[in-house]
């Protein structure tokens, strides 16, 4: 064994070891859309008096923090995004509304001197004037109460807790420490009050929160004339319930907002439909990682069982890496994961078609030879096949958001295991199995001495696919016509992350028909909602922006009519994030494709750089298109299966191209367009058997992911097929109709 395998070998072990110890003492973070629960985004508004900044949204996070942890919540997240915006996570909390209003409300509370009240007696009321500094506020029994400036604020405030008197008569009440200046500040707004006859409405005090009296009790008559309550505490009183007791003790300790929040964006999911998607995915996983396995042993036999032990460490590895990384695994992540297993394939298909042409050339005389050329000869495609998805998964993760920017940690952390499975564990596997005595006897049990049966059909026919280069431009033509038919017919139907308002998923205990509810919620005063059936028993509805009153008569109107209702899913996206959401996606991928072409023209040339961006732009139009004749949401996990399949579309041109430079390299006056030929030929072996693992593991997806991941896998299909046809079938044409048309010139 040489020095470079032992270190490989014990690289490999090192990894391997510490990615067990990692996955059996880290758990892994689970996204609120896999474990249930509430996110709330909140954005921050400017005021006249003050400045929705970064100091601002940072203060404001803050108080928002106290008031999480009063709600009692385990495990909540809170963090800023951007500028402006706070991003709350609550696990568990399925009922946002309660939870949304403690968090949005501003909590400005105030305690004034009470100058005059309404006369009352069954005689008109007292007209009162109100004058500069002063403001009329009808106090708990709806007398109007003329009320001073104020004299301290909440930021008074030290401490508040609800208690409850059984004895007293008080009942649940709120007890109110004051510190500091407020101790001086409650003792003098006492002892004015005190200096008034027992009776008279200037002794009471009243306590303001939002512009609301809340309480406006009379200074005891114990309490002496300018001397006050001395001790800075005192007990807010009314016919306060356990929970308004609570929640007044929360918002009153959280303190007040500096400045106002309005929620742009809210996100409920039940805990049955994040089981359901961790169970869909995992049987996906299991049953598309053992199709794959099954389908690369029978054509790379005892390479592709070698390559199968390495894709279950691929695994191993990935998940280890989240779980150290702190990562959240979000549903698109969790789809991301599972379809980097199929994507792990490809550099031990490249590395396998490579070591078989090798040796059934002749060029090396056994399969260990072959072995190492064709690891040797495959790095390069390798390695800018994974950087263009790489590129892919940063665009996620540094223009998206939320979900989707999950998707793009997955995916990239995908990418890098599996290019340490293949040209690590892979090659250490692979390099002791053809070293031992009975391998070496018996070569055709690698599977590295066959050619293969798709090679052997190509040798046979010889097929000249570049003769005519401009045919297959035609034939792609058309398919852009016709996806761009279904676009300006049908329209793009953008999801409610692109357009603002509210998705609700429902599943009912019996199936209720789309168009009945339909009529129903037009009849509640909602005619624009979009009704459609989801899953066997299920209805999803999306409206404009709804308010958390309208959407509690939308889920009334439901359960009329289905009985027994769970609401599973709860999307409240604002306008104005819907609107940026939308442009920032459309930046997300023309930075894309700007990208992948500056990365193409680097490692090639602009030749192939335009062509194979020609190619993507290509699959982008026809992917949307059918998603537009199938009447498809087109949101945001649309946008993450997008870029996915931009990422493989450059991957087989990138593989393409890497060979046609490889025979210019050997053959440098040969027309480009038999080069191109010549590619193709040599590369379709390892087109086809990636394409295949990868269908097998996105086709289990489908079928078994649910609701939640059928328009995912469905769109990943989709790009599939389309993107192995395009860097055939247009990446390469493209590329011999712009070199011939710049050979007059030249």
């Amino acid at each position: 064994m040489t020095r470079s395998v032992r270190v490989r070998a014990l690289l490999a072990l090192a990894v391997i070891a510490l990615s067990v110890y990692i996955t059996v003492t880290v758990p892994l973070r689970l996204g609120l859309d896999l474990r249930g629960g509430t996110q709330i985004v909140l954005e921050t508004r400017s005021t006249p008096t003050a400045r929705a900044d970064r100091e601002t949204t940072d203060r404001t996070l803050e108080v928002l923090r106290g008031r999480v942890d009063a709600l009692g919540v385990a495990e909540p997240t809170l963090v800023r995004s951007g500028e402006n915006r706070v991003i709350v996570e609550l696990p568990g909390v399925r009922d946002p509304r309660k939870a949304a209003e403690v968090l949005g409300r501003t909590a400005q509370l105030t305690f004034h001197p009470v100058l005059d009240a309404a006369r009352q007696g069954g005689k008109t009321p007292h007209p009162l004037p109100e004058r500069s500094g002063q403001r009329i506020l009808p106090d708990e029994s709806g007398t109007p109460l003329r009320l001073a400036s104020p004299a301290l604020t909440g930021g008074h405030v030290k401490k508040a807790a609800a208690r409850f008197d059984p004895q007293g008569g008080a009942g649940w009440h709120v007890t109110v420490d004051f510190a500091g200046a407020g101790r001086d500040g409650w003792a003098r707004l006492t002892g004015e009050a005190a200096c008034r006859p027992v009776g008279d409405p200037a002794r009471r005090v009243a306590i303001v929160l939002d512009d609301k009296v809340i309480s406006s009790p009379q200074v005891d008559p114990s309490v002496s004339c300018t001397s006050g309550i001395r001790d800075g505490a005192t007990r807010i009183t009314g016919s306060f319930s356990p929970d308004g007791a609570r929640e007044l003790a929360l918002l009153i300790n959280g303190g007040a907002l500096p400045v106002p929040v309005e929620t742009v964006e809210q996100r409920t999911v039940g805990p049955t439909l994040g089981a359901r998607a961790i169970a869909a995915s995992a049987w996906a996983a299991v049953l598309g990682t053992a199709l794959t396995a099954l389908f690369v042993i029978s054509v790379y036999r005892l390479m592709g069982v070698l390559a199968t032990v390495a894709l279950v460490c691929y695994g191993l590895v990935s998940y280890a890496t989240l779980a150290a990384l702190g990562a959240t695994l979000t549903l698109p992540g969790l789809a991301g994961f599972v379809l980097a297993i199929g994507m792990a394939v490809d550099a031990n298909v490249l590395v396998f078609e490579r070591a078989r042409e090798e040796y059934t050339a002749g060029r090396r005389p056994s399969t260990r030879s072959a072995l190492a050329a064709g690891f040797r000869n495959a790095f390069g495609a390798i390695a800018d096949s994974n950087i263009t998805t790489l590129i892919a998964a940063g665009l996620l993760f540094l223009l998206a958001s939320g979900p989707v920017r999950g998707f793009g940690v997955t995916l990239g952390i995908g990418v890098l295991a599996s290019m340490f499975s293949a040209l690590v564990i892979t090659r250490v596997l692979a390099e002791f199995a053809a070293n031992r005595t009975p391998v070496r006897r018996h070569p055709r049990v690698t599977g590295l001495a066959t050619a293969g049966r798709v090679r052997e059909r190509l040798a046979r026919r010889n097929p000249r696919l570049m003769r005519h280069p401009g045919r297959w431009l035609v034939t792609a033509a058309a398919g852009l016509v016709l996806a761009c038919s279904g676009i300006v017919v049908r329209g793009i139907d953008l999801g409610v992350e692109f357009t603002g308002g509210r998705l609700i998923e429902y599943a009912t205990s019996v199936p209720v028909d789309p168009g009945r509810a339909r009529a129903a919620l037009a009849d509640a005063g909602f005619p624009r909602a979009v009704v459609r059936s989801s899953g066997e028993s299920g209805l999803t509805v999306r409206t404009g922006a709804l308010t958390n009153a309208e959407e509690g008569t939308v889920t009334g109107t439901v359960r009329g009519l289905a009985g027994g209702v769970d609401k599973l899913r709860d999307e409240l996206i604002g306008p104005s994030l819907g609107e940026e959401l939308r442009r920032d996606a459309v930046i997300a991928l023309a930075v894309a494709l700007a990208a992948q072409l500056c990365y193409l023209a680097w490692r090639f040339r602009w030749l192939f750089g335009t062509a194979a961006v020609a190619a993507l732009a290509h699959d982008v139009v026809i992917l949307v298109g059918v998603f537009a004749w199938l009447g498809k949401p087109v949101d945001g996990v649309f946008l993450a299966a997008l870029l996915t399949v931009i990422g493989y579309s450059v991957n087989d041109s990138v593989v393409l191209f890497d060979r046609i430079r490889e025979l210019a390299r050997r053959t440098p006056k040969a027309p480009l367009g038999d080069l191109a030929n010549d590619a193709i030929l040599h590369t379709l072996p390892r087109t086809v058997n990636t394409g295949m693992g990868a269908a097998f593991i996105l086709t289990a997806l489908a079928v078994l992911g649910g609701s939640s991941l059928t328009d995912f896998a469905l769109a990943l299909l989709i790009g599939l097929a389309v993107g192995t046809y395009s860097s055939v079938f247009t990446a390469a044409p493209t590329a011999v109709a712009l070199h011939r048309r710049r050979l007059p010139k030249r």
